[in-house]
């Protein structure tokens, strides 16, 4: 049980942050030129980790001996219909003796990723700190007697990472946020009926774990939502939790799941005025890009966002050093998830395509932070970025006859090709490379292209 310590901090916190009526909460009209300077750091990363962690990792993908086929990480709990009181015997379980936040934070900066995405609390309701509102959460149900968050905080901190957090609108161990029919967690049931306690639970519970979340970890970069889709959530409520997160920190980042208007897995939002600052494509990658529109991509390794202990679907390192470069090419972030275990460690074969990654990023990152979407459209031979007046030509099929023709982008003044001892002059006539030996880099070759400035 919560101690009254932990209780008073919460209304000391109430104190010096107080919970904003609606008229406080309205959000104040930002200019373009503010939204840049809001969006920037973000913009120029291009490149982040998420980190899908709890309780799912112990049961792994499996219940009672039984594996089902489809996915079993973090939805474990609704697709094998777990009974609450079955599923909270899991925190039994989870005592992560080998989670090391700075080694985390190190693995994601050494693949060249600038921010962390960690799941606060998802669909099951199990949280990763000290929540003042709930004994469902590591400190209070699980053997391991820590908020987890705090220490990855302050490795963030240290690291120059940013710190941003994932946070279930949904949540199937809360009875006011349950739906109305058995089993009372299962948001899937039945997707017209709405629980008629769900206001109270936004108001007496989400917001005020938000205000945890926004006040005990210093600034972070981004919060992200998830589990707006269920019908007790309104447009109305997500325009009301964007300004209410606004009111405690004015800088902070809105994915557009804390509304309504996102279409599905493409995750673009349906034309309308819906809060959130950017779209969110899950599994997948855009054909084009949205001119005008910020996007990020978040994506798998293998094929669950939790730790399951059987996926061994595994993406190749190249494979995902092209989507990255298809993503920036496109003009949108890539978020790559990593599911750690129960013990707290992320699997071998996630850390091993992070140091991949990373090895290519120490030689081509300028053409991926900072740099936006492509000029023209992408080539058979592989994708562009730019970045201000340069133009990077991402060569995925280095050609055999040495010649690569460049179209559509402008008249090149000089260009170089980055490697690991710095840039190597390229010859170019009219727009046509020649291309020496063999392809430098097995899965993308990279040439910056200054461009001729135009008057």
């Amino acid at each position: 049980m919560k101690t009254p310590m932990t209780l008073a901090l919460l209304i000391a916190l109430s104190a010096v942050f107080p919970i904003p009526g609606k008229a406080a909460e309205q959000a104040v009209p930002e200019t373009a030129a503010e939204r840049d300077a809001r969006m920037a750091w973000w913009k120029e990363a291009r490149f982040g980790m998420f980190i899908h962690w709890g309780l799912y990792a112990v049961p792994a993908g499996s219940y009672r001996g039984v594996t089902q086929k489809q996915n079993n990480g973090e939805w474990i709990m609704e697709h094998m219909n777990i009974p609450i009181a079955e599923y909270e015997k899991f925190a039994n379980h989870f005592d992560p003796t080998g989670y090391n936040p700075k080694e985390w934070v190190r693995i994601a900066k050494d693949a060249g990723m600038k921010y962390i995405v960690i799941t606060t609390k998802h669909h099951d309701g199990f949280c990763l700190w000290d929540s003042a509102l709930t004994d469902w959460d590591a400190v209070d149900a699980t053997p391991c007697k820590k908020d987890l968050i705090k220490p990855l905080a302050e490795a963030c901190r240290e690291a120059g990472i940013r710190l941003c957090f994932y946070h279930s609108i949904m949540d199937w161990h809360h009875p006011d946020a349950q739906a109305i029919w058995e089993p009372y967690y299962n948001s899937n049931k039945n997707s017209t009926r709405a629980n008629p306690d769900f206001p109270d639970y936004i108001e007496n519970f989400m917001k005020p774990q938000l205000r945890e979340l926004l006040t005990l970890y210093g600034d972070i970069g981004v919060m992200w939502f998830d589990g707006e889709w269920i019908p007790a959530y309104t447009s109305e409520m997500g325009r009301d939790v964007d300004r209410f997160i606004r009111s405690i920190q004015p800088n902070i980042i809105v994915n557009n799941r804390v509304d309504k208007g996102r279409q599905g897995m493409k995750g673009i939002n349906a034309a309308g005025h819906f809060a959130g600052d950017f779209g969110t494509p899950e599994q997948e990658i855009p054909d084009t890009g949205f001119p005008g529109v910020d996007w990020e991509s978040c994506m798998t390794m293998n094929k669950t966002w939790g730790f399951r202990k059987d996926d061994n679907d595994w993406k190749s390192a190249s494979v995902l050093i092209r989507k990255l470069i298809d993503i920036v090419s496109k003009g949108g972030n890539f978020l790559l998830n990593v599911g750690p275990t129960a013990r707290g460690v992320i699997p071998n074969e996630s850390v091993a395509r992070l140091k991949t990654m990373g090895k290519w990023m120490d030689i081509n990152s300028e053409a991926i932070y900072g740099a936006g979407a492509s000029p023209v459209e992408s080539p058979a031979w592989g994708r562009y970025t730019t970045k201000g007046n340069t133009v990077y030509a991402h060569v995925f099929d280095w050609p055999d006859n040495g010649t690569l023709k460049l179209e559509g982008i402008g008249n090149i003044q000089s260009a170089h090709l980055l490697t690991a001892s710095g840039k190597t002059p390229v010859k170019c006539i009219h727009n046509e490379l020649t291309l020496k030996g063999p392809a430098p880099d097995e899965f993308a070759s990279v040439i910056a292209l200054e461009l001729q400035k135009t008057r």
